[in-house]
């Protein structure tokens, strides 16, 4: 039997806070009382929108063994099981570094511009095969997101990954600090969140900051072909990293990919790793997943996996929701195939998932259709760097675009007539009229930034499709 997460004297010692009611056991943390699974310590934090104070009750009735709080809810019986702290995010953060220090795990922590969560998600994959990982899940990636993955570390944890993001100078700083990663991995520098930066070598200055909590002894990994590798090797070996590794196509790459083949539910990859050369298969298509996976396996590697059953292992990879993952839907006579890229977009992952889009095979009479949503956070470069996309849509040969959003307009502007779907205001139009335009056969592609709300696209395409629909690999 496996040991509880936590256990009320253990997290009264890590917190210093003051307990209330009967002992307990945790077996999970959650931070929302929609979601509590019994078992769950259920943490109250206090955030612009929402007060998790107001939620105790409905946590407790919903099965939670305990809530953590920094003021007394109304309403609860006095026995009601409590752990009072000054601050519940405070709180949390002691929970997260009592879990770090209790641990024996090789510790990843990833951030970049882009392939973040896709990255931690194949490390996961990988490395579950080889011992007990326990990774953050979706993109709890922020200053709440990052201390409850880490209070939710099981001590008997052999690996661990964790996902670090931030839109703003110094957010990185303290995440790594609490991690405290033995590798860490920085996928790209690329042109996102230009909104809160001067220029690109300030969000590579920004991403840095993730190597200043990196362990004595530790690795870093990061992107040979991306133009800042050199400051960020720089700013890796001033903060004591000795291992600074490198993945891509350059020829002093330490993970080199040589080739590479986009089939429709996968990519081939052949990579030099030094000396060693190996042909892997990843379970995604696109160009993006097999350079991504250079990086996954170096991490890997670092942390003390095997190379070889690592790779894999990475047949096995679906994407995760809103990035790539492929449904098959019924329609009409045939079917057609949704490719969702809802969850966010960025210059470079919209030309990478057009590019993936290219590679697609539509059915009998089908096309190529992108569906497309603003790109947001990206200051005045926006309007130009929309525009920019006609370009490889040509390149690619999708035989549709249609585009939803201000920024966008300029797409649509942009784009030769004879590939111009449709312009819309927004997803709600533009889901109306993409399944009014989709015939069976058709390959539709869904990309934009989260407040864009393109997931609402995906949504009314899959409410339209007859109840037989399937989901395919790469889901």
């Amino acid at each position: 039997m496996s040991r509880a997460l936590w256990t009320s004297a253990e997290a009264l010692a890590a917190t210093g806070g003051r307990a209330q009611g009967a002992v307990w056991q945790a077996e999970g943390i959650s931070i929302d009382s929609r979601s509590i699974t019994p078992g769950d310590l259920f943490v109250a934090l206090a955030g612009p929108n929402h007060d998790g104070h107001d939620y105790v009750a409905g946590a407790l009735a919903a099965g939670a063994v305990a809530a953590l709080v920094h003021k007394l809810p109304t309403g609860l019986p006095a026995d009601a099981p409590l752990l009072v702290v000054d601050d519940t995010l405070a709180g949390l953060s002691a929970l997260a570094a009592a879990a770090r220090v209790r641990s024996s795990a090789r510790i990843i922590a990833v951030t970049g511009s882009v392939g973040k969560t896709s990255t931690k998600e194949m490390l996961k994959l990988v490395l579950d095969v080889q011992g007990s990982t326990h990774a953050s899940v979706g993109s709890l990636n922020n200053q709440w997101g990052v201390p409850l993955s880490l209070a939710r570390l099981p001590a008997d944890a052999r690996f661990a990954v964790f996902e670090l993001g931030m839109n703003h100078p110094g957010e990185i700083t303290p995440l790594t600090h609490l991690v405290r990663p033995h590798v860490a991995v920085i996928t790209a520098v690329d042109g996102v969140h230009l909104e809160f930066f001067a220029s690109t070598r300030e969000i590579a200055k920004a991403k840095a900051e993730i190597f200043l909590g990196v362990e004595p002894d530790g690795f870093a990994v990061l992107p040979r072909d991306n133009p800042h590798y050199s400051f960020l090797a720089q700013a890796a070996r001033d903060a004591g990293i000795a291992a600074v590794t490198s993945f891509g196509s350059h020829i002093d790459a330490h993970a080199r990919l040589l080739d590479y083949s986009i089939e429709p539910a996968s990519t081939l990859v052949c990579a030099l790793f030094d000396d060693l050369a190996i042909g892997y298969r990843v379970g995604v298509p696109g160009r993006q997943w097999a350079a991504n996976s250079l990086a996954v396996l170096l991490a890997a590697q670092a942390a003390g996996a095997d190379l070889e059953a690592a790779a894999e292992a990475l047949a096995a990879m679906n994407a995760p929701k809103g990035r790539g993952a492929r449904k098959t839907l019924s329609w009409g006579a045939g079917t057609i195939e949704v490719i969702d890229e809802s969850y966010n977009a960025s210059p470079v992952s919209m030309r990478a998932a057009i590019a993936t889009l290219g590679a697609a095979r539509p059915g009998l009479g089908g096309r190529r259709l992108a569906v497309l949503g603003d790109m947001l956070e990206l200051g005045p470069a926006g309007p130009g760097l929309h525009a920019g996309l006609a370009e490889p849509a040509v390149e690619w040969g999708i035989d549709l675009v249609f585009t939803a959003g201000p920024l966008m307009s300029n797409l649509n502007e942009a784009l030769p007539a004879e590939r111009r779907g449709a312009h819309a205001t927004n997803a709600d139009e533009a889901a109306g009229q993409v399944t009014a335009a989709v015939r069976s056969g058709d390959v539709i592609m869904v990309k934009g930034s989260a407040g864009s709300r393109m997931g609402r696209v995906v949504k009314a395409l899959e409410d339209a499709a007859a109840p037989r629909s399937r989901q395919t690999n790469g889901s």
